[in-house]
């Protein structure tokens, strides 16, 4: 890639945006176009028509989405839907229209079936039936990736799709009605430590697996793709390994710090039972994640400490 290519990250505000800066100013990338929602809704399809007119660009990463936890995508699953399809809409399209050498969509590994054979493959995609507790969002992020696989074959676009684990990192969301799991135990634990708390509670049995991902190497490997030759195809990123949230619970109160007991609401639910991806397509290619868990939410926790103080709460110190 040209290193003065004009480059779009989309959603370079959020987590997986933020690292894609990051990643890309690394390598030494110097036209790195953002825009704030205040100056481009993409949800406006005339207004990001205009942007790509503009602004002559060659790469867009399109990390822009509506994310949430079970919580906020079981009871919000109309807006989760319609702002994703309407960004995704909009974005490819443009890029196709304006020209775009290579577009970069980000996915979710929860666009696979529930019952999944494990580890999960590409192909297996539509199978069976999605888990009922992010329907909505997984149907959005379905069909942006086949807006790239068909504008691929109508038009030969040079759009890829990155289809990445449960992610986790600096610039997280640690809202506890909207966050996903591993920044709201940390949040949790944190305050439970403050607190001086005998017990945490966590949603669910705790016996459901789960693969995390720190989002430096997915912006590493979006990097990667973009470099490369490959123009086109579905890709899993995740490291290959997995544990239950109740080991992901015992590693958050360790890091943190809490050592009191871990109590399991199993009226809470549970979501898919386990979701491991097979990353074997990409490591085949050469890239392959290279930050371990526990380093990763250390990390992640210098960074949670860092925006505690700003952050909306009501905290009553024991």
């Amino acid at each position: 890639m040209d290193k003065q290519a004009r480059i779009f990250v989309a959603g370079h505000r959020g987590m997986v945006g933020s690292a894609l800066v990051r990643r890309l100013k690394a390598a030494g990338y110097e036209n790195i176009v953002t825009r704030t929602k205040a100056h481009l809704d993409l949800t406006d399809q005339g207004g990001v028509n205009l942007f790509f007119e503009e602004n002559q660009i060659d790469v867009v990463f399109l990390a822009a989405a509506r994310v949430g936890g079970i919580l906020a995508n079981s009871t919000m699953p109309a807006s989760f839907i319609y702002e994703n399809l309407a960004i995704e809409t909009n974005v490819i399209h443009a890029a196709c229209r304006w020209n775009v050498s290579k577009l970069v969509f980000f996915g979710s590994s929860c666009i696979y079936p529930k019952a999944c054979p494990q580890p999960i493959k590409e192909e297996y995609l539509l199978q069976s039936e999605l888990e009922p507790t992010n329907e909505a969002y997984a149907i959005a992020k379905i069909a942006g990736l086949k807006m790239c696989e068909a504008y691929n074959r109508q038009y030969g676009t040079h759009f890829v799709s990155l289809m990445p684990t449960n992610l986790y990192g600096p610039n997280d969301n640690y809202d506890l009605k909207s966050s996903h799991v591993l920044p709201a135990l940390m949040r949790k634990a944190h305050e439970a430590k403050l607190r001086g708390d005998a017990t945490l509670p966590v949603w669910g049995t705790g016996s459901p697996r789960r693969e995390f991902l720190h989002v430096d190497d997915l912006a590493d490997a979006a990097a990667f793709l973009m470099e490369s030759d490959v123009n086109e195809g579905v890709f899993n990123v995740g490291v290959g390994d997995d544990l239950t949230i109740r080991e992901l619970a015992q590693t958050v109160c360790r890091v943190v710090g809490f050592e009191g007991e871990l109590v399991f609401d199993a009226s809470k639910p549970d979501g898919t039972p386990r979701k491991l991806l097979d990353v074997s397509k990409l490591e085949s290619m050469g890239w392959k994640a290279s930050i371990a868990l526990e380093e990763g939410i250390r990390a992640t926790y210098g960074d949670f400490l860092e925006r505690y103080a700003s952050m909306p709460r009501t905290l009553v110190t024991a």
